[in-house]
C-alpha cells in the first residue's frame, strides 16, 4: 500500500497530543462491517457505509473501497459512461492507475496517492477506467471513492474538477512519530489540506505502525468516521476492536483516538485507515443511483434531464460504453 510514504516520519510536523484534562474523547457509537459487491463493469468493491443511516453519515452519502485486487492480464475493469448530479465524487488512488474523463473537459490519470475531486453540481457525465497498458499487463488496484453531498444552494452549481497529486497532500505525524498522516482536505492541528470543498470536511489517510497510537484533534461540530483499509487496531477511549473492512462511527467530542494492534499479518504490517469528518448539512436527502437531491421530484427531473441529454455530451474523442438515453449506472 504505497500511496505517499516518507523515509523518516520524525522529520514531519507533529500533531501535538492535547492536554487530556481539557478535550473530550469521542466514544465509538457503532462498528459496522462493509459487505462486498461489484461496481461498473465488474470491479470488486466493499460498501463501507452499508448499515449506517444517511442521517448519521451527513454530509457523506456513499463510500466504496475499490479492491484491493491483483488483476491478471486482461482482467482490469472500470465503469461505463454515467451521469451524476447534486454531489461531489472524491476518487483516491492508493495502488494502481485509473483514468478519468468527463463531459465538462475534466480528467486525467490518478495513481499512487493522487486524488480526483469532481463536483457534479447541476450535472455531468464521466467515465473511470484502467489504462489499456494496465489491462494488458494486469497488476495491483486499490482505491476509494467517496460521495460528499452538496447543500441545496450548491446542487445547481456548474461542474468543477480538481486534480490533487499525491505530493500535494500535507504530511504530518503523531507526537511520537508512530503514524504517517496524509491530510487531503480540511484542517488538522492548524494544517490545511489541498482539497477545496463546498461542504466543509476533513479527509485523512493515516498509516499507524504496529503498537502505535494516533490522537487527532477534531472539530466538535463535525461528525467523525474511521474506515479501516487494511490491518487491525482499536478506536476510541474504550479501545473498540476494529479491522479491515470495518467502519467506526464516533460520538461527540474534541479528539479521535486510533491505535494499531501490536501484531499485524505479514501482508499488512500497519493499520491503514481513512478518517472522515464533515459539517452536517441537515437537509432532506433523496438518493437514486447516481443522483443525490433533496426531493423525489428533483430525482425524477434528473433522470429526465439525463435521458434528454441535458447533463452533458460524451466527447467525440472518447468511445462511449453507454450514452444518454440508456439507464443510469448505479454509481
Amino acid at each position: 500500500m504505497p500511496a505517499v510514504t516518507v523515509q523518516n516520519t520524525l522529520a514531519l510536523p507533529r500533531i501535538p497530543r492535547p492536554d487530556s484534562a481539557v478535550p473530550v474523547q469521542r466514544p465509538v457509537l457503532s462498528v459496522t462491517t462493509a459487505p462486498s459487491g461489484f461496481e461498473g463493469e465488474g470491479f470488486p468493491v466493499r460498501r463501507a457505509f452499508a448499515g449506517v443511516s444517511t442521517r448519521d453519515l451527513d454530509p457523506f452519502v456513499h463510500l466504496d473501497q475499490m479492491g484491493e485486487v491483483d488483476y491478471a492480464p486482461g482482467e482490469a475493469k472500470g465503469t461505463p459512461w454515467h451521469p451524476h448530479r447534486g454531489f461531489e465524487t472524491v476518487t483516491y488512488m492508493i495502488d494502481g492507475i485509473f483514468e478519468h474523463a468527463d463531459s465538462n473537459g475534466g480528467g486525467g490519470v490518478i495513481t499512487n496517492g493522487d486524488t480526483q475531486w469532481m463536483t457534479a453540481g447541476s450535472g455531468i457525465l464521466h467515465i473511470e477506467a484502467p489504462p489499456e497498458h494496465l489491462v494488458a499487463s494486469g497488476g495491483l488496484f486499490h482505491g476509494i471513492q467517496l460521495w460528499v453531498n452538496l447543500p441545496s444552494a450548491n446542487k445547481w452549481n456548474p461542474p468543477r474538477y480538481q486534480s490533487i497529486e499525491g505530493r500535494e497532500a500535507v504530511l504530518l505525524t503523531s507526537d511520537d512519530g508512530g503514524a504517517l498522516v496524509r491530510l487531503i482536505a480540511g484542517e488538522v492541528a492548524g494544517h490545511s489540506g489541498p482539497g477545496s470543498t463546498f461542504t466543509p470536511i476533513t479527509m485523512i489517510h493515516a498509516t499507524i505502525t504496529a503498537g502505535a497510537q494516533l490522537v487527532l484533534p477534531w472539530r466538535p461540530d463535525f461528525n467523525a468516521l474511521a474506515y479501516v483499509l487494511a490491518g487491525r487496531g482499536t478506536a476510541g477511549p474504550e479501545a473498540r476492536p476494529l479491522q479491515s473492512g470495518q467502519l467506526a462511527r464516533f460520538g461527540p467530542g474534541d479528539l479521535l483516538t486510533l491505535a494499531a494492534a501490536q501484531r499485524q499479518d505479514s501482508h499488512t504490517p500497519d493499520l491503514e485507515v481513512l478518517v472522515l469528518g464533515g459539517l452536517p448539512i441537515g437537509e432532506p436527502v433523496a438518493h437514486y443511483g447516481p443522483f443525490v437531491m433533496n426531493t423525489e421530484a428533483e430525482l425524477r427531473q434528473a433522470v429526465e434531464d439525463y435521458q434528454a441529454g441535458r447533463l452533458g455530451v460524451i466527447p467525440a474523442t472518447h468511445l462511449p460504453h453507454t450514452g444518454p438515453g440508456d439507464a443510469p449506472a448505479p454509481g
